[in-house]
């Protein structure tokens, strides 16, 4: 899917706040939510900064977005068990899947988060949904509303090589 395509998608269902982490994951992705002028994109040093960043669109009656790499769910466990689950503070997590399907995919450091993701994300009551670009727009729907009817915090799962 094509990095517009992808971020048109997103956008017509209120996804226009999000802060992040680069990552290589998403490719032109990445740049093309930069230079939109349609969404707010303010970084992040670290993903647990990127989460509080993005909750504030829910305060201001809107669902923000936290971009970032799966390798980043470790600095993310405390804030969204402590922060966004407890006080039920709903927010997208787009993570960018290193690692899926373990060896020989990818490289050997992100071999063994790439098999646990779909687990931690699990174990942690948080919803996620494996991006696949004919089905984004439906797999999306129903994601978002989980998020908003539970206000938990849910995860798009993004492979290499899904946008463009």
């Amino acid at each position: 899917m094509d990095s517009k395509a992808f971020w048109e998608i997103l956008k017509s269902r209120g996804i226009t706040f999000v802060a992040g982490v680069p990552d290589s994951t998403f490719g032109d992705a990445y740049n093309y939510m930069v230079d939109d002028p349609e969404i707010t994109y303010v970084p992040a040093v670290r993903e647990d900064v990127a989460l509080g960043i993005a909750s504030a669109a829910y305060f201001s009656g809107g669902l923000g977005g936290v971009m970032m790499q799966n390798s980043g769910i470790g600095n993310i466990v405390n804030p969204l068990t402590s922060f966004s689950l407890m006080y039920k503070i709903p927010v997208l997590l787009i993570v960018g899947w290193r690692g899926f399907g373990g060896p020989p995919n990818d490289a050997p450091e992100h071999w063994i988060m790439g098999v646990k993701t779909p687990e931690i994300l699990d174990l942690l009551g948080v919803p996620s949904v494996v991006m696949e670009p004919e089905s984004l727009e439906s797999d999306l729907d129903r994601l978002l509303a989980k998020i908003k009817q539970d206000s938990v915090p849910g995860a798009l799962l993004v492979r290499s090589g899904m946008i463009s």
